[in-house]
């Protein structure tokens, strides 16, 4: 997959009309806006724009619309944030069938510097199917240039991610990434592919299934993998420990012999737990008081549950990351939502914190971890999205990345 894409630097948007696939999936509370982290990520890319004279269409999904389209994930508390935010009025399209007459006519209205936004492309069931090609020839007939910022749909071969860019293309249009979309390619895509080294790679979370693939890709592409979080545990076990109670994937049992071998063949060091943190059940709720206590990894008592890593685990994922030049982590190393259990993944963000190395988030979990235990403003990048960045990781073709043009 080539990372050397078109941006919105690369193309000439004056008195154009621009469709920018956004992703404003913003969680709503009572039609308000509880968290605008995206809405405020994505004004770099469409001030730019703006600035360059484009008449800019923005469209974006919000939610998974499971019982088809309704008022609580239209995306019109969006357009009223999203005109603060740049001071100018946003021409909200209500329309539920997205492409229609009403957006039509908006987009006809507009002069240069104008911006509208259509409501959301999950209202047309055929955002998400295979058969998206009349959608897609929809969102494309209403632009001469495409912009995806999305970066966290860009795992999604949907009709305004990728379909659309077809049609684009063939009739003459240009497609590009924005500046969020560039920033996610520039880092995780490059810390992948051509990484400053040495390259560390921290994985955490709860099950091992959810990063086979990460696993063995990383394997292949860092110097040093470190493994915490539920996941550890099925390591452990490979490797014949008594782990209590701990979350185990035991179908994963042989995958995990595997890597460690893997790890010794190709040389590379895989940092396992080396003590842990146990009590005797998962707390409920989870951030209830809970009495704990550390021991080694292999001193786990049959009637026990491992819900962090240790305090030597914290020291020797610590170390290993004061040498690295590029890191990576992907997923908490225990049950960060509790505060008693909380301390290995605010061992590893601070380690993370006062290193000179780039620091690379891949969304999630780990990046809901560093934002809410304040480390955010002292990471190199935070991947916006969760999905994404995993297949990243993985290796795979995104194919919003693949449907930009090439510089």
């Amino acid at each position: 997959m080539s990372l050397n894409k078109k941006s919105v630097d690369d193309i000439n948007v004056k008195g154009k009309r621009v469709l920018v696939r956004c992703d404003f999936n913003v969680p709503l509370k009572e039609g308000k806006i509880t968290d605008e982290t995206r809405i405020v990520a994505a004004l770099p890319t469409i001030k730019k724009l703006i600035a360059d004279g484009g008449k800019v269409i923005l469209c974006s999904h919000l939610g998974k619309v499971k019982n088809g389209p309704n008022e609580g994930e239209s995306l019109a508390p969006v357009a009223e944030r999203l005109s603060e935010k740049l001071g100018k009025p946003v021409n909200f399209v209500s329309d539920y069938n997205v492409t229609g007459e009403a957006a039509t006519a908006a987009v006809n209205a507009m002069n240069e510097g104008d911006v509208v936004l259509l409501q959301n492309t999950r209202f047309r069931g055929s955002e998400e199917t295979k058969n998206g090609e009349q959608f897609s020839k929809e969102l494309a007939d209403l632009c001469d240039v495409y912009v995806c910022d999305a970066f966290g749909s860009s795992h999604r071969a949907h009709a305004s991610v990728a379909g659309v860019t077809d049609v684009v293309r063939a009739k003459g249009g240009e497609c590009a990434v924005g500046y969020l979309m560039q920033k996610e390619i520039d880092f995780l895509g490059n810390a992948v592919e051509n990484p400053v080294r040495p390259f560390v790679a921290i994985l955490g979370g709860a099950k091992v299934a959810d990063k086979l693939n990460v696993i063995n890709n990383l394997l292949e592409k860092c110097d040093t993998l470190i493994i915490g979080g539920g996941m550890a545990f099925t390591f452990l076990k490979a490797q014949g420990y008594e782990i209590g109670n701990s979350l185990v994937d035991d179908e994963k049992l042989d995958y995990c012999k595997e890597m460690m071998d893997k790890a010794k063949k190709l040389g590379k060091k895989l940092l396992l737990p080396v003590d842990t943190t146990i009590a005797d059940a998962f707390p409920n709720p989870i951030d209830a008081k809970i009495d704990v206590e550390v021991v080694d990894a292999d001193k786990i008592p049959a009637n026990k549950e491992g819900l962090d890593i240790g305090t030597k685990t914290m020291e020797l994922y610590a170390d290993a990351v004061k040498s690295a030049k590029t890191v990576v982590w992907n997923g908490p190393m225990g049950v960060f939502e509790n505060p008693i259990l909380a301390k290995g993944t605010i061992a590893v963000a601070k380690a993370l914190a006062e290193t000179s190395a780039t620091t690379i988030i891949g969304g999630g979990d780990s990046a809901a971890a560093v934002n809410q235990l304040g480390f955010a403003d002292k990471m190199s990048h935070i991947s916006t999205g969760g999905g994404a960045s995993l297949e990243f990781l993985e290796g795979k073709e995104l194919p919003g990345v693949v449907a930009a043009d090439d510089r």
